[in-house]
């Protein structure tokens, strides 16, 4: 125990040393403690959180909000910008969402909105305690239902971090990130069985140069999910699975949406996930762009879909019948091996309306080591190269 508190000072102060010499401005510490907290794991420590996020926003140099160690149980609340100077929300301990689902009003548990600098860090977890309230969600099966809460929330931030930081077993989304700007993520690790329901790890929506990093992501879902509006996005080194792999989408199913361009994804690792690397349109779509794709030096290890476009995306039959009109292009798949737990290892399955074009497939080696094997490929309406290894061949 005193090893771990010894650990806990020292990364602390390593933490504050590097925020003091990048900040400009003196630093405070907001301490929870002093605005009423208690760490009993039961009583609500939302005000007194809120009390001391609302001093350390007005601080005119780096205001810090520190929750030491013990286990805190935390109701919905909002950390509201624009603050005066840079905030930190630095979280030592166990955070803890309520169990009841009706003390949950908002979309999200904790929400971080219109924050120009802030880091969220500190080595402790946020737990979301989804495993008591699951059944109840449906979503996974109509997407007219009432949606659980996400654990965080980031909506109209800039500049943010989010380092050394837990999410476990959250309600729905890990993180929920919504038009945002200059997102950092690193050395993050999200956690959720994989049956748990819509638990995506990282949920992007309308956001750009977002950069996540050095991160274990193990949940019930999508790692990560790129939806409308995703725009430079940099995945590097992250560790997927179980779950359903690095999604872009689904596209086209509202009017409106904003196109989907600049996605790099590299050093990643997946290990038992339902997909790999998947780029998914409802089959009967709105027009849309996706567009200046890379995904390389990648590894798959039994994993049910390593490469996959799936533009007649229809999870719950019926689906409205047609092609889609999200057009798919500049996509390269390069560097990629490994272990399918399916015979078809890459599935190109592209709009007859409007094909996909610029697919590049560069040393793809999967194999598949069950019944009815070698691994083959499919693929429709796709227009592009091949080079280099392919295994499975080619059918570009």
């Amino acid at each position: 125990m005193g090893l771990q508190v010894t650990f806990t000072r020292i990364f602390l102060l390593i933490i504050l040393f590097v925020w003091v010499r990048d900040a400009q401005g003196q630093l405070k510490v907001f301490n929870v403690m002093n605005y009423g907290a208690i760490a009993n794991g039961h009583y609500d420590n939302s005000e007194a959180l809120g009390r001391a996020w609302n001093e350390a926003c007005h601080w005119k140099g780096t205001g810090v909000v520190l929750i030491p160690r013990g286990t805190y149980m935390v109701h919905p609340v909002k950390f509201q910008g624009p603050c005066s100077g840079r905030t930190m929300f630095l979280n030592t301990g166990e955070v803890l969402a309520p169990t009841d689902p009706a003390l949950i009003h908002a979309d999200n548990w904790i929400a971080f909105q219109e924050i120009d600098g802030l880091r969220v860090s500190g080595g402790g977890s946020f737990n979301g305690q989804g495993e008591k309230v699951w059944h109840n969600n449906v979503c996974h099966k109509n997407y007219n239902c009432k949606p659980l809460s996400s654990s965080l929330s980031f909506k109209f931030v800039t500049n943010g971090r989010i380092d050394h930081i837990t999410s476990i077993n959250s309600k729905m989304f890990h993180f929920n990130i919504y038009d945002n700007q200059k997102i950092s993520i690193n050395h993050v690790k999200i956690l959720a069985p994989a049956e748990s329901p819509n638990t995506d790890g990282i949920h992007i929506g309308r956001s750009n140069d977002i950069r996540i990093t050095n991160s274990e992501i193990r949940t019930g879902d999508d790692c990560i999910s790129l939806k409308q509006g995703s725009r430079d996005i940099h995945i590097q080194n992250v560790q997927c699975g179980p779950g359903h792999g690095i999604s872009v989408g689904s596209l086209g199913k509202d009017e409106g949406e904003e196109e989907v361009r600049g996605i790099t994804v590299r050093n990643c690792t997946f290990q038992g996930s339902d997909n790999g690397l998947r780029i998914k349109t409802w089959a009967a779509s709105t027009r849309n762009i996706a567009s200046d794709f890379t995904f390389e030096d990648i590894v798959v290890e039994n994993v049910r879909n390593p490469i996959n476009i799936d533009q007649e995306y229809c999870p719950h039959p019926p689906c409205n019948e047609g092609e889609s009109q999200v057009e798919i292009k500049n996509v390269k798949f390069r560097n990629i091996r490994g272990t399918s737990s399916t015979k078809v290892a890459v599935s190109l399955i592209c709009s007859s309306r409007i094909p996909c074009s610029d697919i590049e497939l560069h040393n793809i080696d999967l194999v598949y080591h069950d019944q009815g094997g070698p691994a083959t490929s499919s693929c429709r309406h796709v227009n592009g190269v091949s080079s280099g290894v392919q295994r499975p061949p080619s059918c570009i």
